[in-house]
């Protein structure tokens, strides 16, 4: 009976593969990039969360929000618990970010996107909107090549080795963060390279697994939410991860054992944080390195995702035209 139902599940995911998960995340892209430029971030934020929570509740799912959106920032959100979908059809996780990159968005900066991830009812990580300690790099290089708890220069050497290049031939990406000071010198100092970015960690993670980058591993905290997104990415395109959560109040500490988590200082690896099919999806904001921004056009709106697939390894480029555009007033 459970693999009959474990197969439906897949052949739905796969369907709303098709097209179903991009159109939640071009409607929610869409609608955030009315509001580039106008630095109004709360507000691009709210309006990519109400297209976002519209188009979920037309797909046929029966989803939760386990991975919300920012309670962090005060924001609007899809909130944990939250129930999506219209109830016909297979039970699902939903992992969610209606705008990453709110300041990105309301100061026009390159890479704001909308993302999600969707995967089978009871394998996405339930973890609460806290901060995350974090370490990536892309697919291709032995099982321990990287270790969450080794210093910073350890893991660029390791690295550098497991690749065949010099360390000054390596070069990590990192949120440009205060807190990360010590990490950057440490870095730097074995000759290696760094890219500061302003938001967005999971294009960042995303961003070790794509050689266009230029980009090799991801160091650093950012947001929880964001460490579940982004390994759902790596999930379909392959990649290591580890993550541990930053557990730093007693008030976290109880919600997060409310939420199963009975081990705060457990090293989360990709597996953990995703455990069976998942499907994930980004459709640019504005342009990054990852994706071209939302283009408005007199009588057509153009956008671009990506859409991933981790049973089938499959990641798909859409490049879309959407000229009925009275189906986008009301995002």
């Amino acid at each position: 009976m459970s693999s009959t139902i474990t197969i439906q599940a897949g052949q739905a995911l796969e369907r709303i593969l098709s097209l179903e998960i991009v159109r939640v995340t071009e409607r929610a892209a869409v609608s955030a990039a009315r509001l580039r430029g106008h630095g109004k971030d709360k507000a691009s934020d709210q309006a990519a969360v109400d297209a976002m929570r519209r188009e979920l509740n037309k797909l046929p799912i029966d989803g939760t929000v386990v991975i919300g959106e920012g309670e962090m920032d005060e924001a609007p959100m899809l909130f944990i618990g939250e129930q999506v979908g219209n109830k016909n059809g297979p039970k699902v996780d939903i992992a969610v970010d209606p705008l990453e990159g709110t300041t990105l968005c309301a100061k026009n900066m390159p890479g704001a996107i909308a993302t999600l991830a969707m995967a089978e009812a009871g394998t996405l990580l339930h973890a609460p909107d806290c901060y995350m300690d974090k370490i990536a790099i892309g697919p291709g290089y032995p099982k321990g090549t990287i270790d969450l708890d080794a210093p910073a220069d350890e893991n660029i050497i390791s690295l550098a080795k497991a690749k065949g290049v010099k360390p000054s031939e390596i070069t990590a990406i990192l949120l440009d963060r205060p807190r990360h000071a010590k990490i950057i010198e440490a870095v730097r100092k074995t000759g290696a390279a760094v890219s500061l970015i302003s938001d967005g960690d999971v294009a960042g993670v995303i961003h070790c697994a794509e050689p266009k980058t230029g980009i090799d591993i991801y160091l650093g905290s950012g947001g929880a939410p964001e460490g579940v997104l982004a390994a759902a990415a790596l999930r379909c395109i392959g990649g290591q991860m580890q993550c541990r959560l930053v557990i730093d109040s007693e008030a976290l500490r109880e919600r997060t054992l409310k939420m199963g988590i009975k081990d705060p200082k457990k090293v989360y690896e990709i597996e953990d944080m995703v455990k069976g099919d998942c499907l994930f999806a980004a459709t640019g904001v504005t342009t990054g390195a990852m994706l071209t921004g939302v283009k408005f056009g007199k009588n057509i709106i153009e956008t671009e995702t990506v859409v991933m697939r981790s049973v089938t390894g499959t990641v798909r480029w859409i490049r879309a035209e959407h000229r009925q555009l009275d189906k986008f007033h009301l995002d």
